[in-house]
């Protein structure tokens, strides 16, 4: 006789051996990068006409509206030289401007560069004495109670009232013109370089007193990165002061010198060299201060 035992489901499960997924159906399927996103080019920076018409054709536009009026003006006049002939005498002067026929005729190049030899002179020892004092005034309460009413006094007195007294002293033309140069460009300097040290913030120097620094180490490490722009704009404004005295010095010693040149044409009235002898003062000087204010820029730690 044959039995059938029957199981029940939960028995056949219980039986039945446990079998664990497959890795490959258990790992997460790994995440899809982006394409990279190329990277938008920089827009070209466009190019600034305006700026460009104002920074180059402005000065144009001011020097062809000085010819303009200086034509109009003397159109009808018989003394004061026209545009033209003023230019036309300028190429034939500048032809040959180094010539010389004597200590007393001689190109106006030569002239251009002994007047440049004695502002060099005097504007350089303005600055051997004027720079240190300047610091010796900012840093001295004493020096610039004592110092501050003869500046004051002797600041607005005219490179002609000096002259004379150089002179006297001298004996000279030569010294007399670079002593004048010299006592009028002295001035910016002292003035410009001790309001610089006065302005040195004060927390500096008290770093110094802590760090118990000698006085050349604050005037070396401290004072004279600070002062630096300070005292390049007042060198910047003797510079054109001395090239401002030499002419007028000049023209009242006589020799060799621009406003030596200048003075004699007028004795000869030579009106057209005595225009193109300004527009030659005039760019000198411009070139002196555009050449300290490249210095400046180059020093300057702002």
């Amino acid at each position: 006789m044959v039995s059938a035992v029957f199981h029940s489901p939960s028995e056949v499960d219980d039986a039945l051996p446990a079998t664990s997924p497959s890795p490959a159906q258990t790992a997460p399927a790994p995440p899809l990068k982006a394409a990279p996103v190329p990277a938008a080019a920089a827009p070209k920076p466009s190019v600034d006409w305006l700026g460009w018409a104002l920074r180059t054709l402005s000065p144009l536009a001011g020097i062809a509206l000085l010819i303009g009026i200086w034509a109009l003006l003397t159109q009808n006049s018989s003394t004061f030289p026209t545009p033209l002939a003023t230019w036309q005498a300028a190429v034939v002067l500048f032809a040959d401007p180094f010539y010389s026929n004597g200590p007393n005729d001689q190109g106006i190049g030569w002239n251009i560069l002994f007047s440049l030899e004695r502002v060099a002179v005097g504007f350089g020892l303005a600055a051997v004495v004027g720079i240190p004092l300047g610091f010796l005034i900012g840093r001295s309460q004493i020096a610039s109670s004592m110092l501050n009413p003869i500046i004051s006094l002797l600041r607005p007195v005219s490179p002609l009232a000096w002259l004379p007294i150089g002179l006297l002293v001298f004996k000279s033309a030569d010294p007399a013109a670079i002593w004048t140069i010299f006592i009028c460009s002295i001035w910016p300097m002292i003035i410009n370089t001790a309001v610089g040290v006065q302005r040195v913030p004060e927390d500096y120097l008290n770093v110094a007193k802590v760090l118990n620094l000698s006085e050349w180490k604050i005037t070396t490490k401290i004072l004279l990165p600070s002062v630096l722009p300070y005292m390049l704009t007042g060198v910047r404004l003797s510079v054109g002061t001395a090239w401002l005295v030499i002419v007028a010095a000049e023209m009242l010693t006589g020799g060799v010198g621009i406003g030596f040149w200048v003075w004699d044409e007028w004795n000869n009235l030579n009106v057209q060299h005595i225009l193109i002898a300004i527009f030659v003062i005039g760019i000198v000087g411009l070139l002196l201060e555009q050449a300290l204010v490249a210095i400046a820029k180059r020093f300057s730690f702002e």
